[in-house]
């Protein structure tokens, strides 16, 4: 019964050392959305954190302020969409499991 503990705890380490290795390429992952055919572009990293944001002056409308926030909104989903595909790239190595980052 001990080889059994001892096989199962060789396989928690190793599921410590991957996810932690995931979690290193999350943090160092950017990744870019856009919006308007470019007037918005915006840089988060893998924690979700915004980086950078462009905006062309293009677009800069002082009487439509929500058409600039809907801009920047969907550049913000288009970012995070592309930090799900690359997180769920990485679970998959895991088995899959679902993860937070």
């Amino acid at each position: 019964m001990g080889s059994g503990f001892s096989k199962l705890k060789k396989q928690a380490k190793q599921f410590e050392s991957q996810y932690e290795k995931i979690r290193e390429e999350m943090k160092a992952l950017e990744v870019t959305g856009t919006a308007g055919n470019g007037l918005v572009t915006l840089v988060l990293n893998g924690e979700h954190e915004l980086k950078d944001l462009q905006i062309k002056p293009a677009c800069v409308d002082p009487n439509d302020v929500e058409g600039l926030q809907d801009l920047i909104r969907a550049a913000y989903a288009e970012a995070l969409e592309k930090i799900k595909a690359q997180s769920n790239q990485g679970h998959q190595g895991m088995g899959g499991l679902p993860f937070s980052f």
